[in-house]
């Protein structure tokens, strides 16, 4: 960090200096509020009522060291995670890539198959799921190419927005009307082995995979070409916390809209992609009104176009330094060239997750829960390289993890270690 950096550091900033920094993690909010929010969550709260809001609140806490390290890191190191993993070995470095490779069509093709599925709301039957996921998936690419970092950083500031306005809003209407289960109404239990796949499925994108540090760190880098050292690491650290929070605090809105308005009704989640669409939008309408109806099914979809733009740019940027890096000598810096392969990586991405669309043929609910489930089996080992990043000798010690954080990130690796055994017993025996 240049010494400049460090004199506008323990400079006060102003509230104005604040929101023009922000950017990569409200990049990384958009990419989070997707198929852990609007099903997972919501699911959660339609069959449990507000029995998982423990289990969310908890993993959200246990993953944020991880999360926080790839703001923490590229700011104290003047370098991104990607850079950092192949600090800690080459072999890491390959290791990432691989599961990034896999992750990223995954990843891409449920949250397109989703927004693709919001979209048939506005279109009708004239379109199917796969022709409207197509649809989403080149006006994503278009977005991108076109628009760049800058245009998305600024667009999805304002969607983020929108998004949370109209769900806490309906989460405070639906509250004041009360749930709709009987008082003698007795919920289905969590807490037993038949449901670990579910808990499994809710943990791995809740808030997101955490290989979405990764991307936070390019996005940092990136906007740190813009901002030169008016972008300092409290500001980053002030950015990632405002994202990070955002997205747990509307976590825990889809599960009350789910046990308000769902929990007890008898009405079962859709696993088709527009019957879900619709059904979700529902919910909002019953709460807020038929007026809110057309707005709300544009908000869920410029939300989940937001994800499907950020996931697509985010595995890329990635994947691109990875591949950058691979080209350097082990353990090198920076080297300003980590964006080469972006757009082609972005392309090829697109091109793969349109033929996984048409091979599940709309079957949305099993795509998202099988993304959610390798995310969560991936966090490990990524929890694993952030922690381990922390203590190289790139990180300054007045940037280095404190005891707490240390010790939350001890007991985050051992449970996903412990669930991870518990989920492949289930698999096993018990499925």
């Amino acid at each position: 960090m240049s010494q400049t950096a460090e004199a506008a550091q323990r400079t006060p900033r102003s509230i104005s200096h604040y929101f023009r920094v922000l950017g990569p993690g409200i990049l990384g909010a958009a990419a989070a509020i997707g198929g852990s929010h609007l099903v997972a969550s919501t699911q959660a709260g339609a069959i449990y009522g507000w029995q998982l809001v423990g289990l969310l609140l908890l993993v959200n806490l246990l993953k944020y060291p991880f999360f926080q390290i790839g703001a923490r890191y590229t700011m104290a190191a003047n370098e991104s995670l990607i850079q950092g993993y192949d600090r800690i070995g080459r072999g890491y470095l390959r290791l990432f890539t691989l599961l990034n490779l896999l992750a990223s069509v995954i990843s891409t093709a449920g949250v397109a198959m989703l927004c693709g599925s919001i979209l048939g709301l506005f279109v009708g039957d004239s379109l199917n799921v796969t022709q409207l996921s197509m649809i989403v998936l080149a006006g994503s690419l278009a977005f991108l190419i076109t628009g760049h970092y800058r245009t998305l950083d600024r667009v999805t500031k304002w969607i983020i927005v929108g998004l949370a306005v109209a769900t806490v809003t309906a989460v405070f209407i639906a509250l004041n009307r009360g749930g709709v289960a009987t008082p003698d109404f007795v919920a289905p239990s969590p807490w037993n082995l038949a449901s670990v796949g579910f808990l499994v499925a809710l943990m791995g994108w809740m808030p997101a995979p955490i290989e979405l540090s990764s991307w936070n760190s390019v996005w940092l880098r990136q906007k740190q070409k813009e901002l030169g050292d008016e972008l300092d690491y409290q500001g980053a650290l002030v950015d990632f916390n405002v994202g990070y929070f955002t997205s747990t605090l509307l976590a825990i809105a889809f599960v009350a809209l789910g046990a308000l308005v769902l929990h007890g009704s008898g009405e079962v989640m859709a696993t088709s992609g527009i019957a879900f669409a619709h059904q979700l939008v529902n919910v909002y309408a019953s709460v807020m009104g038929e007026w809110s109806r057309w707005l709300i099914a544009m908000v869920a979809f410029l939300c989940m176009f937001s994800t499907t733009v950020t996931v697509l740019d985010g595995y890329s940027r990635a994947l691109s330094e990875c591949l950058v890096q691979f080209g350097q000598p082990k353990g090198s810096g920076p080297t300003g060239h980590g964006a080469r392969y972006t757009y082609p990586l972005m392309v090829a991405m697109g091109v793969v997750a349109a033929f996984i669309i048409m091979f599940f043929k709309g079957a949305l609910l099993a795509m998202l829960e099988f993304a959610m489930i390798s995310a969560f089996i991936s966090a490990l080992v990524f929890a694993w390289l952030n922690f381990r990043l922390m203590q190289l000798p790139q990180v300054p010690s007045q940037y280095r993890l404190g005891r707490g954080m240390v010790m939350l990130s001890r007991v985050g690796i051992l449970f996903f270690a412990g669930f991870n055994l518990l989920f492949g017993y289930w698999y096993l025996f018990v499925k």
